[in-house]
């Protein structure tokens, strides 16, 4: 081809992008990738800025998650994907679809200080490696990695090599995406589950992220109103079920006490979606004696990986779910059936959220209670919310203190369990859905961690809430190694005045100390929310987290 003919590379791809429907882009801008992110930008896609590449990453994981699309990421060569690495690895432990355009060096720059192994790094964190092998085939690799990013839910890192982005290649026409294909069960194993429902006394469905991704909340509703079953979800699916007179909320380490004790003396557990890892099932503790496990996932390989199970079923969610109603036969009665009694009704009503559950108020004169800080802000917080919540001792606070309206309102990125990914997961959901208000629940190790984004939430003019939960510590390790005797200097830190650090960076910033505190929370939520709010909340730590504890100590 004549050197003058065709499209540049860095053009064809952005076209490919964006006629596959992506509109949305995060990065930061080197030299590697300036002109594909221009040229994405130039065929109509918003570009947001981040100040580091991994909360870029992070931020483009989060907006997948909340908008149901895939996601776009633009890096430079070396250290851009380096970078960034943290929050790919989120996103690809996650199944997140995400499509990483990473910048690299040219083939024959093989003494380059930016050369690295991408396809290796990529697959080394479960991500999966495409690479744009020659100007000719650059718009084939370029639909194959979005396709498998969407149809495969997979985080792809597309590598751009220099030498390649500087050729020039023809544009055919596109194929629209189109939907994947949804996997059928077999009518074998759609037998077997409804025998099994069918022969359930005290039956609990859990549901996680494949639930919640496939959409199957209302097929799983009808379904457990013909079986009489009680409704839970993995974290990850929180707010799947809102609504439900039937809704547990979460297993596993967020349990309520009532949920724990509903879900250990059930005598057949379904998940749906949902890997049922040790989070989810407090190592096999919710699990009883007289309990049989059926699992059902697209995948063959997730069945059984950390829950044995009395057998599996290989299908889409919603499809195996509306294939198992059609098998039980009658309309569905949803009460007084199966589990279900009013008394069992009332008892949900009435215990199955933290909040209604008794506690010693441990606040101080200097130091909040989390559980009071947190019920509080349920209080004070719209309904139409999105809660962003960071890793560590905290998490759990505002996991189960704060409702969510629906599966829309959760974003929980731990499946790497990496502390600074809140703030960062808090800006991409707030963008996926300016209709709601984000709440960014984060420890002080985190928001310090991450901090250089809250620049990125004043310049959006993002009007959301951070509530930094200090301890002015690494929670975590400070309640782990304590009982021990073990040295505690490395993860204790001196007191930081977080409100100021907030007002410094163009917040409004708030000290909260004690319930007589909030005066200035509700006023700017009953204001014009003209700029981001921070929370800095003094709370108290005389206790480790249990859910934390349960995992580390495994009893």
């Amino acid at each position: 081809m004549p050197a003058h003919e065709g499209l540049p590379v860095t053009e064809a791809v952005a076209a490919v992008l964006t006629s596959l429907g992506a509109d949305t882009v995060f990065g930061v801008v080197g030299s590697g990738n300036f002109k594909v992110t221009n040229a994405l930008i130039g065929r109509g896609a918003r570009y947001l800025a981040a100040r580091h590449e991994g909360g870029a990453a992070v931020m483009a994981d989060a907006w997948a998650r909340m908008s149901g699309r895939p996601g776009v990421l633009s890096v430079h060569q070396g250290p851009g994907l380096t970078n960034a690495m943290t929050g790919i690895t989120e996103a690809a432990k996650s199944r997140t679809p995400l499509v990483v355009l990473a910048a690299d060096v040219a083939a024959a720059a093989v003494r380059s200080n930016f050369r690295i192994d991408v396809a290796a790094l990529a697959t080394s964190v479960g991500a999966t490696a495409f690479r744009l092998h020659s100007p000719g085939f650059a718009v084939d690799d370029t639909v194959r990695a979005y396709r498998t990013a969407a149809h495969e839910r997979r985080t792809v890192v597309l590598a751009l090599p220099l030498d390649v982005q500087a050729g020039r290649c023809e544009l055919p026409a596109i194929e629209p995406l189109g939907a994947a294909e949804a996997v059928q069960p077999s009518p074998a194993a759609v037998a077997s589950l409804a025998d099994a429902l069918r022969g359930a006394r005290q039956p609990v469905f859990i549901a996680g992220r494949g639930a919640r991704i496939a959409g199957a909340g209302p097929d799983l509703e009808r379904l457990a109103d013909r079986c009489g079953a009680l409704l839970a979800t993995s974290a990850a699916g929180k707010g799947l079920f809102r609504g439900s007179p039937w809704d547990l909320d979460v297993s596993g380490g967020f349990a309520s006490p009532l949920a724990a004790e509903l879900i250990f003396n059930a005598d057949l557990v379904v998940g749906w979606g949902c890997s049922l890892n040790m989070w989810t099932l407090r190592h096999g503790k919710l699990i009883g004696p007289d309990t049989d496990v059926v699992q059902v996932d697209h995948e063959p390989d997730a069945i059984g990986a950390h829950q044995s199970v009395q057998f599996g079923v290989t299908g889409d969610v919603g499809v195996t779910a509306r294939a198992v109603s059609g098998l039980m036969g009658g309309e569905p009665d949803g009460s007084d059936i199966g589990y279900r009694s009013a008394a069992l009704r009332d008892r949900i009503a009435g215990e199955a959220r933290w909040r209604d559950v008794p506690y010693d108020d441990e606040s101080d004169d200097g130091r909040i209670d989390p559980r009071t800080l947190t019920v509080a802000l349920d209080d004070l917080l719209p309904a139409e919310r999105i809660v962003a919540v960071d890793s560590g001792n905290f998490m759990g606070y505002p996991s189960m203190f704060l409702s969510v309206p629906d599966a829309d309102g959760f974003c929980f990125t731990q499946a790497y369990q990496s502390i600074g990914l809140g703030l960062a997961s808090a800006i991409g959901s707030a963008i996926a859905r300016p209709d709601r208000l984000t709440v960014a629940a984060l420890g002080d190790g985190g928001a310090l961690m991450g901090i250089s984004e809250l620049e990125t939430v004043v310049r959006l003019g993002l009007p959301m809430v951070l509530v930094v939960y200090d301890d002015e510590a690494y929670g975590a390790e400070v309640h782990h190694f304590g009982p021990d005797g073990d040295p505690l200097d490395t993860v204790r830190f001196p007191p930081a005045d977080i409100a100021q650090i907030g007002r410094g960076f163009g917040c409004d910033g708030v000290t909260v100390r004690g319930t007589g505190d909030f005066g200035p929370v509700r006023k700017w939520l009953d204001g014009p929310r003209e700029r981001p709010l921070v929370i800095d909340a003094k709370v108290t730590s005389q206790h480790g987290s249990w859910w934390l504890e349960e995992a580390f100590r495994g009893h």
